[in-house]
């Protein structure tokens, strides 16, 4: 089956968050349990308010499932501030052979801040050394590394730079960085970076405002394939392909960035 532990943030809209990752390990036959780091009010119009759940709860959560279930991997998501990134590193750390997908959640899809400006040099110290792969977006390895990542290149260079961090792999997701094919057609490319190489995963870019928790949904349905043993290139290529078809089957909801189809695969 795969068990899979959420350190992560609560989407009351249900489209981001531990709510998408728990639609998303579950679709693809995992075991979803969480530790929640914060509550947050949301929807799709936007973030209206960050609630954080305090430090001792956060970590008693996770070492309940820890002590009882167990996990083949961890996905962590929105932490929020130093003393979270310090409790998460701390719970990864006492299960070392454990693979973390680790999505350095910093802005929300409406702009809302979900990490403090003081806690990025705790994710760089703490988090990605202790990731076997980290997932971030343009904007997100920009300020982790400090580079402009606007280009194909840029996504290299930066992932280069995480890697040197200390991340043990890096997906680059490329849906910030224009990006066009020769016949002049808008593609989104992410690129897997290992010390062993690169491997690209691309395809045509999807004109919808329905993305809300693509971030989310893309680290955990990778987190459930670690767990379920596939090779990471595999669980990549797996859970790509997952968010692709939830973002064409977006059921439409809400007014602003609507959330995807988690469920296609068991309807």
């Amino acid at each position: 089956m795969g068990r899979v532990l959420v350190l992560a943030g609560s989407d009351s809209g249900g489209g981001a968050g531990v709510q998408a990752d728990i639609k998303t390990i579950t679709a693809l036959g995992g075991y979803a349990a969480t530790a929640i780091t914060a509550v947050t009010v949301q929807n799709t119009l936007g973030v209206t308010g960050v609630h954080p759940i305090p430090l001792e709860v956060i970590e008693a959560q996770a070492r309940a499932v820890l002590d009882d279930i167990g996990a083949d991997a961890f996905k962590t998501g929105m932490l929020g501030d130093v003393g979270v990134v310090e409790t998460v590193a701390r719970v990864l750390a006492s299960a070392p052979d454990v693979p973390a997908v680790v999505d350095p959640v910093m802005i929300a899809k409406g702009g809302a801040p979900l990490l403090a400006e003081r806690a990025i040099d705790a994710v760089k110290a703490l988090m990605i050394p202790r990731a076997a792969l980290l997932t971030p977006n343009a904007p997100e390895a920009s300020a982790l590394t400090g580079l402009a990542v606007e280009t194909l290149d840029d996504q290299r260079r930066a992932g280069e730079a995480l890697l040197a961090l200390g991340a043990k792999a890096v997906l680059m997701k490329g849906g910030h960085v224009a990006n066009k094919s020769e016949k002049g057609i808008e593609r989104v490319v992410d690129l897997l970076i290992t010390p062993q190489g690169e491997t690209s995963f691309e395809g045509e870019r999807i004109d919808t405002r329905h993305t809300h928790g693509t971030g989310c949904t893309l680290a955990s349905a990778i987190a459930a394939g670690l767990s379920q043993g596939l090779p990471l290139t595999q669980a990549v290529a797996r859970a790509w392909n997952y968010v692709h078809e939830a973002m064409l089957r977006a059921p439409g909801l809400g007014k602003g960035h609507g959330p995807l189809d988690h469920a296609w695969v068991v309807r």
